[in-house]
């Protein structure tokens, strides 16, 4: 299980254009059971490996950056990558119009503090990405937030065999749950070593 991009896994500009459509299937086909909906609202996607190195590359094809680009690159998106023992996702709460989804956010101060997953006696509270707040002073919520959800041995044993995971927020203007599909919980198991 790789954990760590670094510059030797990323292709050339001139090598991934050549290869871009190519792997944007793969990855459409690798995160299709990694997209979990909860709620009206809020959308998660479970990262990986495969993610990050696709989100690089793409980084450093729109803004060709060169080599000088790498090391921010990597910096940003490693950190997302899960380790072996927990399962990272980006959160996107989607509303469309503008005055509603500023407003929506002003009450969503916090919501990164809440998002869980329960299964078998298990509840584990995700820890929000420590790069920057995701709540400002002023209460108001991204509408982007990155939540690690760290397991034990004995989680990640359980999570193996639960026979039902629930994802959700616990936030006071945003409690909503889901039952998570047994493919997508196929695939997040995949992101445990050993």
């Amino acid at each position: 299980m790789q954990t760590q991009i670094t510059a030797s896994d990323l292709l050339s500009y001139d090598d991934y254009v050549a290869v871009r459509k190519q792997r944007k299937a793969e990855i459409l086909e690798h995160k299709r059971p990694r997209r979990v909906e909860i709620g009206p609202v809020a959308c998660c996607y479970f990262e990986s490996y495969q993610t990050m190195l696709y989100q690089i590359q793409e980084m450093l094809y729109i803004e060709r950056g060169g080599d000088e680009q790498i090391p921010d690159e990597l910096a940003a998106y490693n950190p997302m990558i899960p380790n072996g023992r927990e399962l990272n996702c980006t959160v996107m709460f989607e509303v469309d119009d503008p005055i509603r989804r500023a407003n929506f956010l002003a009450r969503l101060g916090g919501v990164e503090e809440t998002m869980f997953f329960s299964f078998a006696d298990h509840e584990i509270i995700g820890k929000p990405e420590e790069d920057v707040d995701r709540t400002s002073a002023d209460g108001k919520a991204s509408s982007v937030q990155f939540i690690h959800f760290p397991f034990t041995d004995q989680q990640v044993s359980d999570f193996r065999c639960a026979e039902q995971v629930v994802l959700g927020f616990k936030h006071p203007q945003y409690a909503h749950m889901v039952i998570l599909q047994s493919e997508t919980v196929a695939a997040l198991q995949v992101d445990f070593a050993g």
